[in-house]
């Protein structure tokens, strides 16, 4: 109530009235909402505690805790009505286990709800569970954005371009880019030969999706702008803005695999455009070539191995199967072993 208070005492009246009882109702229902949404995630955090305490009382764990849970279900339904389930109680047990950390199970409960811990408590290490919940915060992700987010496998994908082993990655560039971008919501069909500029059109076409995916901080500046030297006139494909960055990101968009030429072009737009556009308050230029596949030994034996403003990310016009994420997975498993155990 006293959050509530102090809401309303920062709210600016003025001459209509009846918006203003709108607004405070509006503002009284969502801390109610927040309220009842950490007063019940706490609830839910002890009786995960309270399972997980009987539980190592018995001699044979697992099924003991089976038959703990299904009891518990039964007592708490004739008494209280349905909404404890097995599958619920489950669900407080797993909770409990991943967060035992009390700072970590403050922060969420006051800011994630418990249909976003359900989806990030059944993830397999902290380090992932640690930058959902960072970014679904940050990002103020829906829970259908975080299913997405996860689906795909964002964490793996940022981390694929980290240079540290922060379980949370820095906000470097490299935080900024996934390797590969999911575009399935474009609706480019794989079989059927696309052009660049479909690609690119279609990406206006979904721009509000596209740049939920390419992440936190961008916003759409312009589509193929005019870069005229005293000579040429260049057209650039896609450029954003990241205000976290505080730097422009210029998008070259391939249909096909990574080429030598492809590289030598970005590296020519970044110039230019650090040169003829960039204020003098921004950051460099990032530049990120997209393509549809990458020969890695371009990347290695070229300017991008070393670069800190020019990449080359993959995109998918398909959501990528369950074999395939796990293929992903083992993939850059082996990758930072690979970087970080030499």
């Amino acid at each position: 109530m006293e959050d509530l208070l102090l809401d309303v005492k920062k709210v600016t009246f003025t001459e209509d009235y009846i918006k203003d009882i709108k607004n405070i109702l509006s503002s009284a229902k969502k801390q109610s909402y927040k309220a009842v949404n950490t007063i019940m995630i706490q609830a839910y955090w002890l009786i995960g505690y309270r399972i997980v305490e009987q539980e190592q009382k018995g001699e044979k764990r697992a099924s003991y805790g089976e038959k703990i849970i299904e009891n518990l279900s039964k007592e708490l339904n004739n008494e209280i009505g349905s909404g404890m389930s097995v599958a619920h109680l489950w669900n407080c047990r797993q909770f409990y286990l991943n967060f035992q950390n009390s700072e970590i199970l403050y922060t969420v409960c006051r800011e994630l709800t418990w249909s976003h811990l359900r989806l990030i408590m059944r993830l397999d290490t902290e380090a992932e569970r640690n930058y959902y919940i960072n970014e679904s915060k940050q990002g103020n992700w829906s829970v259908r954005e975080l299913e997405r987010n996860i689906k795909t496998d964002m964490f793996h994908r940022v981390l694929q371009n980290q240079i540290n082993t922060n379980p949370i990655p820095k906000k470097t560039k490299e935080s900024h880019i996934k390797d590969p971008y999911i575009l399935e919501f474009l609706g480019i069909k794989p079989e059927i030969e696309n052009t660049e500029k479909d690609i690119e059109n279609a990406i206006i076409n979904h721009l509000e999706k596209f740049l939920l995916e390419m992440g936190r901080g961008f916003s759409f500046v312009e589509r193929q702008m005019h870069i005229k030297t005293e000579t040429q006139d260049f057209y650039i494909d896609l450029v954003f803005y990241n205000y976290i960055l505080k730097c422009f990101v210029l998008i070259d968009l391939k249909k096909g695999t990574l080429k030598h030429q492809d590289i030598g072009q970005m590296d020519m737009y970044v110039r230019m455009f650090d040169k003829l556009k960039k204020a003098n308050d921004d950051n460099p230029t990032i530049g990120i070539i997209f393509c549809a596949h990458k020969d890695e030994s371009i990347v290695k034996y070229s300017v991008l191995n070393d670069s800190e403003q020019i990449f080359a990310t993959k995109y998918k016009t398909v959501l990528p199967t369950e074999e395939e994420l796990q293929i992903e997975l083992d993939k850059n498993r082996r990758y930072l072993n690979e970087k970080y155990n030499k």
